[in-house]
């Protein structure tokens, strides 16, 4: 949704950065330093040379303080990853817009956000939609699906993340009685137990994927995505499975070409 909201309000503002998956960031050695560098060479087009933190923070409000931004911060689980950032999201321009995504109410509290925005489950239609886009690459299933897609949109509790992987997990299955079997496998899960619904698409990949698949969990997030098939290319056939875990929606790739998946896979 955040990616949507930005790709939509980005024309009016004179620049913007979407800051993804801060959290993760903020774990990993100059994480937060890099997203500094991020931040101001979307917006601005430069590079600059940041030795750490404190000199970011203060660059960021010497150069941006008279401009109208757009900044999305992507997951965020601590109020001080962002005062770690830009010290205080006040420091952009007149008529700059601030978006924080975060599972945590009490972060949005400590910023003094003007306004929530509580995301909710995907209706039906919009369910069936986003099943049907990944598993068919369009909005409606073919004839004869329509009853099985409804039932499986209904059976993920309209959950985007569900849907996208069971979708990318069914594109391939083109017989009524493999997505009746699917069906069948949810129903046995109750609604709050997600990782055991996402967990059907893992174990239908072949050796080799899951392979690539734990190695990209355990070690490769974060990681340029030709670099990790240089790695894994000596011992996996990598460039041809982290192509399928795409597909599957297991594994995307980052704006900057780098390997991320979502933290309840």
């Amino acid at each position: 949704i955040a990616k949507a909201v930005y790709s939509r309000i980005i024309r009016i503002f004179e620049g913007g950065s979407f800051l993804e998956g801060v959290r993760e960031a903020s774990k990993k050695h100059n994480g937060l330093v890099n997203l500094q560098h991020q931040l101001l060479f979307d917006i601005l087009k430069e590079d600059f040379l940041i030795s750490n933190g404190s000199d970011g923070k203060a660059l960021i409000k010497r150069r941006l303080c008279a401009k109208k931004v757009l900044v999305i911060f992507d997951d965020v689980d601590d109020n001080d990853q962002i005062n770690a950032l830009v010290g205080e999201i006040e420091c952009f321009g007149s008529g700059s817009k601030v978006i924080i995504t975060t599972r945590y109410k009490h972060v949005l509290n400590r910023q003094k956000v003007d306004a929530i925005y509580k995301h909710k489950e995907l209706d039906t239609h919009q369910s069936l939609q986003l099943l049907s886009n990944h598993a068919f690459g369009k909005d409606q299933p073919p004839n004869g699906f329509l009853h099985l897609v409804k039932s499986i949109a209904l059976a993920t509790g309209g959950l985007p993340l569900a849907l996208e992987v069971l979708g990318g997990y069914l594109s391939d299955k083109k017989e009524l009685v493999e997505w009746k079997s699917t069906l069948e496998k949810l129903k046995k899960i109750p609604n709050e137990k997600i990782q055991e619904k996402l967990k059907i698409s893992y174990d239908s990949l072949d050796y080799l994927e899951k392979e690539i698949f734990l190695n990209i969990a355990c070690f490769l997030i974060g990681m340029d995505k030709e670099y990790a098939n240089y790695i894994m290319e000596g011992q996996l056939n990598s460039i041809i499975g982290i192509k399928d875990l795409i597909q599957k929606s297991l594994v995307k790739i980052s704006y900057d070409n780098k390997l991320t998946m979502h933290d309840l896979l």
